[in-house]
């Protein structure tokens, strides 16, 4: 048999095969040799054992014997692979006469583990034929203890390489690649050992985590999305408080929404503070590595709306920001700031100019196919804190089960959903959740004890829509205390709370079910709250001073209990939540 040879990169297969002859042997039972496939690194060797003693005459790769490219084979069946640094996929055959059996063998050439820009990050790259996928496993030892999600070859075969992140600064660590091939057999890499480096410390903000003595808290690590300039703006931490991983705001904007995708990646929104929503916005989808996979300016993304075909996209935006909901279809949800100069308005001179907010729909190509504004659905003279900045939407979800969109708008202290329809919907508000909405409140006082200027809104249920649950982070802005309408902040003081309600669309009724009262907290800005897969809750108070900020793990039980927390020292955390691991599917 010819070898057949694949090149890419430093990647090369060619095909050795054992066979064995059938037909005119001393026996009337085939032949069959063992093992089927075996996977060595070049220059190892293994023993193929026939069912039979019979002479045979042993190949590889159609080479009677082998030879140094495709690897050697004595005549006891012991097989030698080839010493070159390459990996080689091969068949070896055993022949009797007309009788024959095979074998596959797989050489894999040890890996190359780099640096990246990311000083805590090492890139490892191992070249493997296309039926194959690799794991890294990775820790301070030989017993390494943690793991990097499972990639596959390329269809053709070819190098995989897989960052490795999630490692504490200034350390050694060992890491290992695992090659599992389709055809059965497992390739273990040698041990590769890597020191990591440490961000600049004046980047990195000050952390105090703290787990309750006799409590455990969920596992994985913290992401943090720190509201910072000239400093780490997206970073994960461990448990105990140790930045593993981090990422630098570009020059001037700051973190304002930022999520890991389905591919690894984190995709995050920057704009600069101060300004209107959105203003000098970026975003960027950043892999491990540090490196900027596609970004989308206020600028791009208004050529792009410009030229795009969708209803209602020929508009201007200030720019994107605080949110964004990756759909299942690779779309990409985005908020952006809108501004309209508008006249007529109770309690506001003529003209004022106006700050609301669309939504805009981004295909896989990162192109507008649809948009919907708030402009168009809502009422300008309901403007209960801080107009003209009208609405400050500042989050997204998508909900699965009647394919419509949930948003967050602070300055509204509203949650509407939306008819999206995955792009074919109507755009009308299904109902408004809140104060003056469409929804009667159970086991709580109106007005008291509805949300005011929220963060976070999420679906914390099974199902999205009939009846299910959403967690928010009320951040407790102007609450409305009585029906005269007075407001929290002079007799009586503003304070956040946590709380989970249960909707039920059809009889319109929201039920607190559970509220984590954070008395005398207030955190006048950002935050949010998730549910934990152990049952409790996390949430992130931003701002309860202006320089600081604080995330609890608490158990859902009266009053809640505290099983984690981690203190913020320097720096407001706009979202701070738990993750299962540095990897989409893996848990540490």
């Amino acid at each position: 048999m010819i070898p057949l040879r694949y090149s890419c990169m430093i990647f090369i297969v060619a095909i050795f095969t054992v066979t064995v002859g059938s037909g005119c042997s001393s026996s009337n039972k085939p032949l069959s040799i063992s093992p089927t496939s075996a996977a060595l690194a070049p220059g190892q060797t293994t023993q193929f054992e026939l069912s039979e003693r019979k002479k045979v005459t042993w190949s590889v790769g159609g080479v009677a014997g082998g030879n140094a490219t495709v690897g050697t084979i004595d005549a006891n069946g012991k097989y030698t692979a080839p010493s070159a640094n390459t990996s080689t996929k091969v068949m070896v055959t055993a022949t009797a006469g007309m009788d024959s059996a095979s074998a596959q063998v797989l050489v894999v050439a040890p890996g190359i583990v780099a640096p990246t820009a990311n000083p805590q990050v090492a890139l490892y790259t191992i070249s493997a034929p296309d039926d194959a996928s690799v794991t890294i496993q990775f820790g301070q030892t030989t017993n390494y203890g943690l793991t990097t999600w499972t990639q596959p070859a390329p269809e053709s075969g070819g190098a995989v390489a897989i960052f490795v992140a999630g490692m504490l600064a200034n350390t050694t660590y060992h890491m290992q690649a695992t090659v599992k091939f389709s055809s059965g057999p497992t390739f273990t890499d040698i041990d590769h050992t890597f020191t990591t480096q440490a961000l600049p410390a004046n980047q990195l903000p000050v952390l105090t985590a703290t787990t309750t003595a006799g409590m455990t808290p969920q596992s994985g690590v913290e992401f943090l999305n720190l509201i910072s300039g000239g400093q780490v703006s997206v970073g994960v931490t461990d448990l105990a408080g140790n930045m593993l991983w981090g990422y630098e705001a570009p020059a001037g904007v700051f973190s304002n929404g930022a999520k890991m995708m389905p591919n690894g990646h984190f995709l995050i929104n920057f704009d600069t503070s101060g300004i209107a929503d959105g203003a000098g916005s970026i975003i960027q989808e950043v892999d491990l590595g540090g490196n900027v996979v596609w970004q989308l300016t206020a600028a791009q993304l208004n050529q792009a709306l410009a030229t795009a075909t969708c209803a209602g996209c020929n508009i201007t935006v200030v720019g994107t920001h605080h949110d964004f909901a990756v759909l299942p279809n690779g779309h990409v949800i985005l908020i952006a700031a809108q501004q309209k100069v508008e006249s007529g308005l109770t309690g506001f001179p003529n003209p004022v100019t106006v700050t609301g907010d669309v939504l805009i729909d981004l295909d896989q190509n990162h192109n507008p196919v649809w948009l919907w504004s708030e402009f168009d659905h809502l009422d300008l003279n309901r403007h209960p804190i801080a107009f003209p900045d009208w609405t400050h939407t500042n989050s997204v979800v998508y909900s699965p089960d009647d394919k419509a969109l949930i948003i967050s708008m602070r300055n509204q202290s509203w949650i509407i959903k939306i008819d999206y329809g995955n792009g074919q919907g109507t755009g009308n508000v299904l109902w408004k959740l809140g104060f003056q909405g469409d929804f009667a409140l159970q086991n709580g006082t109106d007005p008291i004890d509805w949300f005011s200027a929220q963060h976070d809104a999420n679906v914390v249920s099974m199902n999205s829509s009939g009846v299910f649950q959403l967690l928010l982070f009320d951040n407790g802005d102007n609450r409305v205390l009585d029906a005269s309408g007075t407001i929290c902040g002079t007799a009586t003081p503003c304070i956040s709370r946590v709380p989970i309600l249960q909707l039920d669309e059809s009889a319109k009724t929201a039920t607190i079910e559970w509220v984590d009262d954070l008395s005398p907290v207030f955190s006048f800005f950002g935050g949010g709250a998730r549910l934990l897969t152990n049952g409790n809750v996390e949430f992130d108070e931003c701002a309860p001073t202006a320089s600081s900020s604080a995330i609890f793990e608490v158990a859902k039980t009266t009053p809640p209990q505290t099983v984690w927390q981690m203190q913020i020292g320097n720096q407001n955390t706009y979202r701070g939540f738990r993750m299962p691991s540095l990897y989409p599917g893996v848990q540490w």
